[in-house]
Formats: C-alpha cells, sequence, structure tokens
C-alpha cells in the first residue's frame, strides 16, 4: 500500500471571489458580537462584527486613494486592531498587502522593500524606524470611519496577499498567496480546530506569522466566532489567567509558549475545549502536561507558509502517539521518493498536490525556484514523515536536519524526544557535527532546570534509541537558538559547534 490519501476534490471557490468579502460574511448578521478582544492583565479593548465591516471598508477607500489595484503595500504594525484592519481593508480594495515582523532589522527591513517594492509602507510607531518615508500610522484609525467601498472581486486565483516564510532551512522567502487560500482553510475547521461559531479563540502569537494571522483572526472571523489576542506585552506565564479570564474555548500556540506556560500555575479552566498547536512537534513531555493540568487535548497540525496545515489531528479523529496527525480531508497527500510515492511505513517526502486550493501560486518573482519545488504533480515540502496502515503520518524532519550515523539515516525528533523525557531537560536538540573531516556524529544540545551527571543521562538515553541513534556528544546550554516565530533552528547550533569546536 501506498503512502498516498487522496480525497474527493474540494469545491472550488467560487469565480467571483475577495478573501475579505469571505472573511466578513457574517459581519451584518451579528452585528455586535464581538469579533477580536485585544486582552491584558489590565483590561481589553474589543470590536464587534459591525464595526469591524465598517473599518475594513473604509480603510479599503482610504488606501484606494493612495495605491491602485494590484499593488503592493507594506505592513509593519505588530500586535494592533490597525493590522487586521489594514491588511483585509486592503485586500477588499483589490491591494495586495505584505506582513513584516517588527523585529526586522534596518538593513534587513531594506532588502525587503528592494524585493516587494511597495507603493505604500505603514509602520507603527513601536516598529524599527527607518528614513523611508510612511503613511502616517494615526492616519489608519482617520480611514475607519471614511465612507465604505464595495469589495473588489475577481478571480480566486489572482494575488490576495504576500508572506514570509520563517527561513529556518535558509533565507526568508516571499510567498504570494491567492485569494482562494482562505477558501481552502475550511478544511481545517473539522480537520483540525472543531471551530465552532459560539468558540473563542485565544492565539498566543503575533498577528504577521500566517498561524496567528489565519488560526487566530481569519478562521475565527469566517465562522463568526470571537479571536482573543494577547497584548504585545503579556508573558507566557500571564496566559492561563487570561484564558480563565476570557473564557477562552480553544487556545492556540507554539510548542515553545506551552513549554513555557506549563512552568506557571494553571488554574481551572472549565470553558477551554482543547489545545492547538503548530510550527515545530510539541514533546511527548508538554503534550502529557498540559492534560494533567487542564483535562483537555492538544491537537497538532503540520503545515508550511507556502500551504499553511494540511495535516492534523482533531477532537473527532485523535492519532495514535507519537504521530503528527492525518491528512485533512479534502486534501491530497502523499509521501515521496524519487520514483513518486513510497510504500507505507517508508521514510519519504512530505508532498501536496499542485490543485490544492491552498498552495501558493509561487515564491514573489522566482519561477526557477517556484518550479524547483514540484516532483510532477507534487509540491514537495522538503520534510520527512512515515505514514502507517491506517494513514497516520509520523514526522520525521526536515530533510536537510537528517543525520547520518554509521550509514544509518536518523531523525532529530526522535533524539529530541529521548532528551526531553528526561525530568531536568526542558527543551532539546539534535543534529550531525562535523568532529573531523568527513567524520560527523549526532550531538545533542539541551536546556535543563538543574545539573545533570554526563554518565546518568547517557544511560538515560540509551534506554529509549538504539545504539547508533545515540548522540556521541551531550551539550547542555543556556538556552537554545530559534527564530522570529519561535522554530527551533538546528543548522545554527551545528555552525556554532563547528566554528568553535571543528577540525578541519
Amino acid at each position: 500500500m501506498l503512502s498516498l490519501v487522496q480525497s474527493d476534490r474540494y469545491p472550488p471557490a467560487p469565480r467571483q471571489f475577495n478573501l475579505a468579502a469571505y472573511v466578513l460574511a457574517h459581519a451584518d448578521r451579528l452585528g455586535d458580537k464581538t469579533a477580536l478582544r485585544i486582552i491584558g492583565m489590565q483590561g481589553s479593548d474589543s470590536f464587534d462584527y459591525r464595526f469591524l465591516k465598517r473599518a475594513v471598508l473604509g480603510t479599503a477607500t482610504g488606501l484606494r486613494a493612495l495605491v491602485q489595484p494590484r499593488q503592493r503595500i507594506i505592513l509593519q504594525l505588530g500586535n494592533t486592531p490597525e493590522f487586521p484592519i489594514a491588511f483585509l481593508g486592503a485586500i477588499a480594495a483589490g491591494i495586495v498587502p505584505v506582513s513584516l515582523s517588527r523585529a526586522l532589522s534596518e538593513h534587513e527591513y531594506s532588502n525587503v522593500v528592494k524585493t516587494i517594492r511597495p507603493a505604500l509602507e505603514i509602520r507603527a510607531a513601536s516598529a524599527p524606524q527607518t528614513s523611508r518615508s510612511a503613511l502616517p500610522f494615526a492616519a489608519l484609525r482617520r480611514f475607519w470611519t471614511l465612507p465604505q467601498a464595495g469589495f473588489a472581486f475577481g478571480d480566486p486565483n489572482r494575488p490576495a496577499y504576500i508572506i514570509y516564510t520563517s527561513g529556518t532551512s535558509g533565507r526568508p522567502t516571499p510567498v504570494v498567496h491567492a485569494h482562494r487560500a482562505i477558501w481552502a482553510r475550511r478544511m481545517m475547521w473539522d480537520g483540525w480546530y472543531g471551530l465552532r461559531e459560539d468558540d473563542r479563540m485565544l492565539h498566543a502569537g503575533a498577528f504577521n506569522w500566517t498561524y496567528t494571522l489565519g488560526t487566530g483572526l481569519l478562521d475565527p472571523w469566517s465562522i463568526g466566532a470571537t479571536a482573543l489576542i494577547p497584548e504585545s506585552d503579556v508573558t507566557p506565564d500571564q496566559l492561563p489567567m487570561l484564558m480563565k479570564r476570557f473564557d477562552a474555548t480553544l487556545f492556540a500556540a507554539a510548542p515553545g509558549i506551552y513549554r513555557r506556560l506549563l512552568r506557571a500555575d494553571i488554574p481551572p479552566l472549565p470553558a477551554l475545549r482543547h489545545g492547538l498547536s503548530a510550527g515545530e512537534k510539541l514533546s511527548a513531555r508538554d503534550r502529557a502536561d498540559w492534560q494533567d493540568k487542564t483535562g483537555t487535548q492538544v491537537h497538532e497540525a503540520f503545515g508550511m507558509s507556502e500551504c499553511s496545515t494540511f495535516i492534523s489531528s482533531a477532537p473527532d479523529r485523535p492519532v495514535p502517539a507519537g504521530a503528527a496527525g492525518f491528512v485533512q480531508p479534502g486534501r491530497s497527500v502523499a509521501l515521496i521518493g524519487p520514483d513518486g510515492p513510497v510504500p507505507r511505513g517508508t521514510v519519504g517526502t512530505i508532498a501536496v498536490h499542485k490543485d490544492d486550493p491552498g498552495l501558493m501560486l509561487g515564491y514573489l518573482d522566482r519561477p526557477e525556484e517556484t518550479a524547483a519545488r514540484y516532483q510532477g504533480d507534487w509540491f514537495v515540502t522538503g520534510d520527512l514523515a512515515t505514514m502507517d496502515e491506517s494513514g497516520a503520518i509520523t514526522y520525521a524532519g526536515r530533510a536537510d536536519d537528517m543525520m547520518n550515523a554509521g550509514g544509518h539515516r536518523v531523525s532529530p525528533i526522535e533524539v529530541e524526544d529521548a532528551l526531553t523525557a528526561h525530568p531536568l531537560i526542558a527543551e532539546a536538540a539534535a543534529c550531525a557535527v562535523q568532529v573531523r573531516t568527513g567524520v560527523h556524529v549526532i550531538a545533542g544540545f539541551y536546556v535543563a532546570t538543574d545539573v545533570i551527571d554526563e554518565e546518568e543521562l547517557r544511560d538515560f538515553v540509551a534506554a529509549r534509541l538504539a545504539t547508533y541513534k545515540r548522540p556521541r556528544l551531550l551539550i547542555a546550554r543556556d538556552r537554545l537558538p530559534r527564530g522570529a516565530n519561535n522554530k527551533l533552528l538546528r543548522r545554527v547550533l551545528r555552525d556554532e559547534w563547528e566554528t568553535t569546536y571543528g577540525q578541519a
């Protein structure tokens, strides 16, 4: 049996379509229901659906006076209500927004500008300031009360917005998504979230991150739910109290946030149905601790900037221990090798069919790079996994993170799971490092809450891993390097170790 799941093709988006119109389709019906609440320890600001639609279409009017349809604008606005309103306002007007992190240096920002060639830049006062001119941040709120524009409908395959990849395996790259991308996210409502109109989704991430933007804002609004977003100064240990105070029914975050908030006291959360996790693999210990402290499950999803999430567990379809999830209904996914889908139980590269409505249009102005990601009809992700007979998929890591130990390919995930099973290890990373020319060994880097005797740790790991999978080097660290979206950067660990200790 092959590692291939081909669902019935998902119905296409309507021929005349606008992403913002789709997201706000319930606004007139819901009226004064809270759409967005930005929450903090001292209170909150809330915005209802009636206001949200009015502000989005007023912003569309304001932007149309400054920017032509299909031109690009940069949004560097942080976790402010101005960001989603400007994002949807631009799309409503047929303008292409590009969301950026506030953490960019001036040099990085300048490189983005050269690539994007924006017709307009809008930056919050808290964003790093540059010498480039920008629309005053305060002008955005004045747009909210302008006469409401109409939605610019058109081909669902035309560009809607641009996001940047996280850059965990190389340089960040601009990804162009079509208006139809939001239509494809309907497959996550049951395939991952169990999302309902009466939900209150609390997402602990930055607005510009595609995970927060989609899961925390656009999806709840598309179904008529309420989005709860913490203020930028909220710390992970404060999140459980906010979940309780604002009756969050769903909680979404990256594994690094789960890891940190689990160190805090967690009050009873009677409204919470379950948690959601994406961005990297959640450790088995953190999953168990969450269940023990909250009495709820965490449902994980695998995805990427180029296609959002398409493999996940869900409330009505839990997965075997250690598995990442099942292919979401409506998706066609395979694990492929050089000759196509591999047999089940064999490691293959995760690939998404080219007809998936959530798949990107391509990398901006990089047709060759886009074409290189395809193998026949399959978009190849570069991530490795296995599929069992039931269709459950177990993630094995990035292809460029895979380690070679004595001729055996070893997934860093296996080694990291063995290390984090130790009660004193908070987080871990594994990578192959070159100790001398042509000789690589597995190194296990870890952050511990107390000093661990190395021999005791070796015995602990030996009880969980085959001999060839065991780290030859065990290295304690104060912290592990992570990207802007909290993803683990194994290549940075490798490069730092080889620069300091490697031998030519």
